[in-house]
């Protein structure tokens, strides 16, 4: 990667689950001492400030009892959308910071927008392949996956006026160990790659980046990475609202992140679902920013 740019984009976003305060997660990363961490590694940074996002407490139409907060995380994800296709027109790198996953519907429509033969990968203990129909809690922070692919209410499916944003064999999957039946059956289906904890128990963390690598470099030209803190382990990030035992430690963190920045594919990225009151001394606001930093080419000598 070269050194380029960097825009801060929060979304202050908590309407994608039902557990308050991952709203706070970009105040948290900031906090932690993101800007001048990437500044120390010559990048320039522009910390955009954050998207809005209501608030408000509303009530759930009966149409869409399974998709909770839907209007509101649909026009969030529109502002978003906007504000992440301005930054790549700039040529900058967008860095997201969430708030719970959803924020990922947006981020994937602005940069899809510019970026059209898209590669992903998928950081996270879970698939977030559910629909309003195979959700078991209507949560839209386990849905960005499958709307981003196309599956799923028109009104996340859609943000930014086209639809999928990504194709289904462009994407990788690191770290699950926790899917519902319904995402097990449309992995299936679609033949979406994925590392279980299971296939990085037996391969080591240094192969399956290589093959990640190598697949998307092949099939993609730009490739987005989507990190949920609660791939970590719950030891090494406690601050989630969705934690999943036996989860990828802090030093495989570090690695995959080092080996993506070696590679050169990662062109725009997003941190998301730290949850300060959850969290312990920041420590999981802390750990993102050193994720970050790595990507971004933070070396120990």
């Amino acid at each position: 990667m070269q050194k380029k740019q960097v825009s801060i984009i929060g979304v202050p976003m908590d309407l994608g689950q039902t557990r308050r305060g991952v709203d706070m997660g970009p105040s948290a990363i900031r906090y932690a001492g993101l800007t001048e961490r990437i500044r120390m590694l010559g990048y320039t940074v522009h910390d955009e400030g954050d998207i809005k996002v209501e608030i408000q407490e509303r009530a759930i139409p009966k149409e869409t009892a399974n998709l909770k907060n839907l209007t509101a995380v649909a026009e969030a994800s529109e502002a978003l959308a906007k504000k992440v296709e301005e930054t790549v027109s700039q040529g900058r790198f967008p860095l997201v910071l969430g708030g719970d996953h959803s924020v990922a519907i947006g981020t994937l429509a602005g940069i899809a927008k510019k970026h059209q033969n898209l590669g992903l990968i998928w950081y996270d203990a879970h698939g977030d392949l559910n629909t309003s129909e195979t959700s078991p809690s209507g949560n839209i922070h386990g849905m960005p996956l499958a709307a981003s692919l196309g599956i799923g209410h028109r009104s996340l499916t859609h943000i930014g006026g086209y639809s999928p944003k990504v194709k289904p064999e462009n994407v990788v999957i690191i770290g699950a160990r926790d899917l519902d039946h319904g995402e097990r059956e449309l992995i299936k289906e679609k033949g979406i790659k994925v590392y279980t904890m299971h296939e990085i128990d037996r391969l080591g963390m240094t192969a399956v980046m290589k093959e990640t690598i190598e697949y998307l470099r092949k099939r993609t030209d730009y490739v987005h990475l989507s990190l949920d803190l609660d791939g970590l382990d719950p030891t090494e990030a406690p601050g989630v609202g969705t934690p999943v035992a036996g989860g990828l430690s802090y030093r495989e963190s570090h690695l995959a992140m080092e080996m993506l920045e070696e590679a050169d594919i990662i062109t725009s990225a997003e941190f998301v679902e730290v949850n300060p009151i959850l969290d312990e001394k920041n420590k999981t606001g802390d750990a993102a920013v050193a994720l970050i930093a790595s990507l971004l080419g933070e070396r120990l000598l």
